[in-house]
């Protein structure tokens, strides 16, 4: 019994080093602070909407709609003149608020002449993560009762009523505004969709070449010293900084080979599925020119050679191959959080903590840049590209400064000035 308790303790020796607990204790503070944020977006889903109403019609049927929107909504302004409409989507930005409803002149006269009348809505975007769609869905519940109560009363004046009227009796004709650009005929659903299945192919390749490649690394890293060639690599006439760069770059050439043969593959997957979206963005502009594609596959490549630094820096802890297992799980989180993160949520509606926090993981600029170069932010972009730079220039030199150091030989760099002291006391007592 003593036996299997001391082979527990040393095998929990070493599995638990600060080298494996403190990248996990960093993740836990991600996901904690992730938490904190979908937990706020539940509480705002539950908020009734912020809006705003023209009400040109003046009418018993606008009466109705005016009449939900007080009820179920928080009202900032309401007007019955037709050019008030650009105070009032003022109104609803400086009140973060949604949505600008204008009920238009004879809107009862065409519901009454059995024809469904329109109701002008205008959205107010602030993002575009799945989660930022979370607000127009109040207003589609506003939208929904509106139809409901109107068709009720209806039928309660007639009860021979078009049934295609008394179920449709509303259209909806739709403009967002968002980051400067008016939409017409979109609803932030429809944009989010599309940028969406623009956005999601750059975060999914970048978070497989991660983990891959940086496996790759850090498992390379320990089987060389389980095998001992690595110390036969070190004896060589070559310069430290030589074998760091060298081992960087090939795991890069690999990881854009790699990143290719994704890229291609889960293109056609999102076309099977018909997620391209291409052609409906590039009607409203939004489409990525041959200097923002340059600019993507800048800031893949640098981050690329940032994950691989980093990996390279954590297989120097790295044991044997079984240790360098437990190092490849903090990359394989850093690389799966800024994903979710910029798929599910817009890097300008996050709060100020979690931007900072979002902006330094190095593996997040890629994952970011498809959409805010798609709006024109290029001051993010090429702010990440030079951190994401200094980031790895920083991690190679400390790479290097290890691999100049005794420390993958003898683990600790300290054992080693030991050892030479202790060598030099031997030589003196020797002479003597």
């Amino acid at each position: 019994m003593s036996a299997l308790g001391n082979i527990i303790k040393k095998e929990m020796k070493e599995l638990l080093t600060p080298a494996t607990i403190l990248p996990i204790v960093f993740v836990a503070i991600i996901f904690g602070s992730m938490g904190n944020v979908i937990g706020g977006l539940e509480e705002e889903s539950q908020e009734v909407p912020v809006i705003g109403f023209i009400d040109v019609d003046n009418s018993n049927l606008s009466s109705i709609v005016t009449s939900i929107l007080n009820d179920y909504a928080d009202v900032v302004f309401n007007s019955s003149n037709i050019n008030d409409k650009q105070e009032g989507l003022e109104t609803i930005e400086r009140e973060d608020g949604a949505v600008l409803f204008i009920i238009p002149q004879n809107f009862t006269v065409n519901i009454r002449n059995e024809t469904p009348s329109e109701i002008e809505i205008y959205w107010i975007m602030k993002g575009a993560g799945i989660t930022d769609a979370i607000s127009s869905g109040a207003v589609e519940q506003l939208i929904y009762t509106i139809n409901t109560n109107i068709s009720r009363e209806l039928i309660q004046e007639n009860a021979t009523v078009n049934a295609t009227l008394a179920l449709n009796p509303t259209v909806r004709n739709e403009t967002t505004y968002f980051k400067g650009k008016e939409m017409p005929g979109l609803s932030p659903g429809a944009i989010v969709g599309m940028l969406s299945s623009q956005s999601m192919l750059i975060p999914i390749v970048m978070m497989m070449i991660i983990i891959m490649a940086g496996n790759m690394v850090i498992s390379s890293m320990a089987l060389e010293k389980e095998n001992k060639t690595l110390e036969t690599l070190l004896t060589l006439p070559v310069k430290r900084t030589s074998i760091v760069t060298g081992k960087i770059v090939a795991s890069a050439i690999i990881g854009l080979l790699l990143s290719i043969i994704y890229m291609i593959g889960m293109s056609y997957y999102f076309q099977g599925f018909g997620m391209s979206g291409e052609a409906n963005l590039a009607d409203y502009g939004l489409v990525l020119t041959s200097q923002d594609l340059v600019l993507i596959g800048i800031s893949l490549f640098i981050t690329l050679i940032a994950a691989l630094s980093l990996c390279m820096l954590l297989g120097t802890f790295a044991k044997n191959y079984k240790s360098a297992q437990t190092l490849t799980v903090p990359i394989s989180m850093l690389a799966m959080v800024p994903m979710f993160i910029t798929m599910f949520v817009d890097f300008d509606t996050l709060p100020l903590a979690l931007k900072t926090l979002l902006f330094a993981i190095p593996f997040s600029h890629p994952m970011m840049a498809p959409r805010a170069l798609l709006f024109n932010d290029y001051l993010l972009v090429i702010g990440g590209i030079i951190y994401v730079a200094i980031f790895a220039i920083v991690t190679i030199s400390i790479v290097v400064w290890v691999f100049k150091t005794d420390r993958l030989l003898t683990g600790s760099i300290k054992k080693k000035r030991n050892n030479n002291l202790k060598g030099k006391l031997f030589s003196m007592r020797r002479f003597r």
